[in-house]
């Protein structure tokens, strides 16, 4: 059934002038996060009773019906969202200025980040008072993830923060007091309520969230919803009304269900040749993350590697540095095979200038040019002074790996020093890459690496961190041990535990734990369930088990066992020990949720 078209609700509505804004400065904004800076509230006031009139010159129908105007305010990765586009056959117009929205055939709004520094921008550019002019005239529009929550009246990020005020409704935090944990990361079913276009061929399939903040459905907002997604509570995953569309998942990250969906959006009327297969999907799915430590060899090519307990060299006598393939092509054969994200990990990013290291950049720009599920990458994220004494921030690292196709980063070492610090000061600078990081795009965006080795003491007043009972001793039969916090790739030992850590990074803005164990690391016998369920149980951000995996088995168990919301493997994936499908229809004949 076809929804009504959006109007506003004045009798009389003038035409006004939008801003005058030249491209460069939109470009300024759009290259320069940092610039960008939170607000609890906009300033910039506009009337929801206007009308602007776009330019009555138009391109030729062929030309227009091949582009799509992308609407990208310079935050977060929406580098997989051009190459979906592409993908499809479309060709991309950038917005600069707000005529360029107002003249756009379709227009997708792939917003990412903060509310707040969301809003500043547009308000600050213009393109406020454009977006709202264009889907009064119910013109194609298909706003991502944040680009749905912008169209609410407000949000209570670091708010209340203003919105655009097109549908009622305020955005607020998902409720972690319940159990759930938060950010709602990872592949969840949606219920559709009503005809969606766009949704038709997604069925019983998973889609893909990261988010911390939600639209929830009411008297008032009841028209526009096309379906919900159960979360704890009940959300809005997606609203339809006329020809404009919004989304609160990632179909650029849905694999093929979410390139079916921007399908839809971009051929409303065309039959599909090809439709994604029916699932079975009713809540959050487990993940199965495959992961690729990547470093150049002693030639100076970029491969895929993997350690024994971090040692990366084979046990021969010229010690090269073991090579289990390339980068690109093993990306990409695991979202084949049913990866539900790819975790790149430059594990010599510690010692090195990362932007200045190009071929990382470029592996990540290439991966993400065919792999349509989440991607995240880590080594190096940190503040960093190079050898002209140009300083650059974590952030503008971090920036650049998000243009460059990652949606979240991985720190590890500065969020240790991090931590410690706070632990010490009991003070939240805002300085740090957590949380500077965090604050513009987002904690959803921001995933922790600890890297902790098992320490064995006989009794638990022995030190001054978190001990566990553990369930095999020690090797002077100690029945209690802590775990270590390391840097540099696991070379330097910190006076910090893991549960401590993961505490205070929670506390500083991250949205999710790889939790590694350099004891289990390449020894195939399982993940340290005692680890996995001590930190699981201390946070309630997502944990990602790491280190270990040896058979499907250890996934189950580290599932059952643990409260970890993914699991993540790297040499039984190279080495095709055990495919990932394997793993899945495992996890699925234990009775457990995957994406399939």
């Amino acid at each position: 059934m076809e929804s009504p078209p959006f109007h506003f609700y004045s009798a009389s509505r003038p035409t006004i002038s939008l801003p005058s804004y030249s491209s460069s400065s939109f470009l300024f904004l759009h290259k320069n996060p940092s610039f960008i800076k939170t607000s609890r509230s906009t300033n910039v006031s506009y009337s929801r009773s206007f009308s602007v009139r776009a330019s009555s010159s138009s391109s030729s129908s062929s030309t227009s019906d091949s582009v799509v105007t992308l609407l990208d305010y310079g935050a977060g990765n929406v580098r997989s969202v051009r190459n979906a586009i592409k993908h499809l056959g479309f060709d991309i117009k950038d917005v600069q200025t707000p005529e360029d929205i107002l003249n756009a055939s379709r227009l997708i709004f792939p917003g990412v980040g903060a509310f707040g520094n969301a809003m500043d921008v547009l308000n600050k550019t213009g393109m406020a008072e454009a977006l709202c002019a264009y889907i009064e005239k119910d013109r194609p529009f298909l706003g991502i993830c944040l680009g749905l929550q912008l169209l609410f009246e407000s949000s209570e990020e670091n708010g209340p923060v203003k919105g655009l005020g097109l549908i009622p409704g305020t955005v607020g935090r998902f409720d972690s007091s319940n159990g759930f944990r938060v950010p709602h990361i990872g592949w969840n079913a949606l219920h559709i309520t009503k005809g969606s276009g766009i949704l038709d061929d997604v069925g019983k399939r998973h889609v893909y969230f990261v988010h911390s903040y939600r639209a929830m459905p009411s008297d008032n907002n009841k028209e526009w919803v096309s379906s919900t997604c159960n979360y704890g509570d009940t959300f809005i995953a997606s609203i339809r009304r006329g020809n404009v569309h919004a989304v609160q998942f990632h179909p650029e990250k849905s694999g093929d269900v979410g390139l079916s969906i921007l399908r839809r959006f971009l051929y409303p009327k065309s039959q599909m040749t090809k439709k994604p297969g029916e699932g079975k999907a009713s809540k959050l799915a487990q993940r199965v993350i495959a992961c690729l430590d990547v470093r150049a060899n002693d030639k100076g090519d970029l491969v895929v590697t993997k350690g024994d307990q971090y040692d990366v060299r084979e046990n021969t006598n010229e010690k090269e540095v073991r090579n289990l393939g390339k980068p690109v092509e093993l990306a990409r054969q695991y979202y084949l095979d049913g990866a539900d994200e790819v975790s790149f990990l430059n594990i010599t990013g510690f010692r090195d200038f990362p932007l200045g290291d190009l071929p990382m950049l470029q592996v990540l720009k290439y991966t993400s040019e065919n792999v349509f599920v989440p991607l995240t990458v880590g080594g190096g994220i940190r503040d960093f002074t190079d050898a002209n004494g140009r300083h650059y921030t974590s952030l503008e690292v971090a920036s650049e790996y998000f243009r460059s196709g990652a949606d979240k980063i991985s720190i590890g070492s500065d969020a240790v020093y991090a931590a410690e610090e706070y632990l010490r000061t009991g003070v939240k600078t805002g300085k740090t890459s957590l949380e500077q990081i965090s604050r513009v795009y987002g904690n959803q965006a921001v995933v922790v690496s600890i890297d902790p080795r098992r320490v064995y003491v006989k009794n638990p007043t022995d030190v001054q961190f978190k001990t566990i009972r553990v369930s095999n001793r020690g090797p002077n039969g100690e029945e209690y041990a802590w775990y270590q916090c390391t840097v540099n790739g696991g070379r330097e030992g910190r006076p910090i535990g893991a549960y401590e850590l993961a505490k205070a990074v929670e506390e500083l803005g991250a949205g999710e734990i790889l939790l590694n164990c350099i004891d289990c690391d390449g020894q195939g016998k399982g993940f340290d369930i005692d680890l996995v369920k001590l930190i699981s149980n201390a946070v309630s951000i997502p944990v990602i088990a790491s280190s270990g995996a040896g058979a499907a088995e250890h996934f189950s168990e580290v599932f059952a066992k643990t409260n970890a919301s993914a699991a993540l493997a790297a040499g039984i994936f190279h080495r095709k020990e055990v495919p990932i499908q394997t793993v899945k229809e495992h996890l699925l004949k234990e009775g457990i949720e995957v994406r399939v």
